[in-house]
């Protein structure tokens, strides 16, 4: 294939230009950033790429095929227009983009131009969310019934957007990839306690379609990082930790069955515990980002259909919307129901 280029050069762009380099799908990897003193360390952190300060450059390049965008939120969708536009493949950093007006307008762009649009969900592509979506698709984990997700750690502030916005695209796009789920209630519990307006401790709830519901913690403010979350079923539980070095991944075979020992009397049930064996399956230890990269490639070359693609992207940001709107009006709950976001 020919180039790609990567527009910002700050916290995550220097990830994404070195995967690119090492996969080697591209036959050429591009950076642009208007900062030039962050463009210059970059181009010498990482030998054989080639830097420009101006976006519109980039995207005239006829070398390059594709670009990936590593900026702020707010800067999303006019970079992706102008990179569709030019024709190119796009890759868009989390979340997708600021509202779900703009990104319905990009899935129409790419559809119209024919090209591809991915947005960097990498955690899909971790051996334990690869792992635990397994589990699900053979069956082994049974009815879901819940979801516990906390991910906290102190900072990085965003100025842009708010914890949610910042955190939870990651659960988010997990639980919707591992269970195939679909939002249909969101309720938000939110506060500001570092003095700059801004959300830094949150709660969501949600209740998807498949019939379970999941917690959502998200937390700039915590005094540990935690990436901890429970998967429980009707025949397996889950827990992954993903701050731990070894068995990130634990497949609890425990549960609860509960009899009806009286018909006419609903208060008499027997609860019945099993408490099987724990599991640590093997995971795949590929650095989750050069499998990414390596996906949007074969995206681009027509051989896979993305798993993170546009429509993926603006899910993700429908709920991040309605999360907003509910904390807008004292944690009532907004309804996803076809597409439109409707406050109960």
């Amino acid at each position: 294939m020919s180039g790609v280029g990567v527009i910002g050069a700050g916290y995550w762009g220097p990830n994404l230009i070195r995967n690119f380099v090492i996969g080697g799908a591209f036959e050429q990897v591009f950076v642009c950033d208007k900062d030039a003193k962050r463009l210059n360390s970059v181009c010498k952190q990482i030998p054989g790429i080639r830097g420009c300060a101006d976006a519109e450059e980039l995207l005239a390049n006829p070398a390059v095929e594709a670009i990936a965008i590593a900026t702020p939120v707010r800067t999303h969708f006019e970079l992706a227009k102008a990179a569709l536009e030019h024709g190119k493949h796009v890759l868009i950093e989390k979340p997708m983009t600021y509202n779900s007006r703009e990104a319905e307008e990009l899935i129409t762009l790419a559809a119209s131009k024919r090209r591809m649009l991915m947005v960097d969900h990498t955690f899909l592509f971790t051996g334990a969310v690869e792992k635990m979506r397994e589990i699900v698709k053979s069956g082994d984990l049974g009815r879901c019934y819940y979801i516990d997700s906390v991910r906290v750690n102190l900072g990085l502030f965003q100025h842009d957007v708010d914890v949610i916005w910042d955190l939870a695209p990651h659960d988010l796009s997990i639980i919707a990839y591992v269970l195939s789920a679909h939002p249909r209630l969101v309720r938000a519990i939110g506060h500001s306690n570092a003095g700059q307006g801004m959300v830094d401790v949150a709660y969501l709830n949600i209740e998807y379609h498949e019939g379970f519901s999941a917690n959502f913690h998200v937390n700039w403010l915590s005094p540990t990082k935690i990436r901890r979350m429970i998967v429980a079923g009707s025949k397996r539980m889950i827990l992954w930790d993903d701050m731990e070095a070894e068995g990130k991944l634990r497949v609890y075979d425990k549960g609860v069955e509960l009899k009806q020992i009286d018909a006419e009397d609903r208060s008499k049930i027997q609860v019945e515990y099993r408490l099987g064996d724990v599991w640590l399956p093997r995971l795949d230890t590929t650095e989750a980002l050069l499998k990414m990269t390596a996906h949007f490639a074969d995206c681009c070359r027509g051989q896979a259909t993305p798993i993170c693609g546009g429509e993926e992207g603006l899910d993700v940001v429908r709920v991040l919307e309605a999360s907003q709107i509910s904390l807008e009006n004292g944690s009532r709950a907004v309804a996803i129901d076809n597409g439109q976001l409707v406050p109960m």
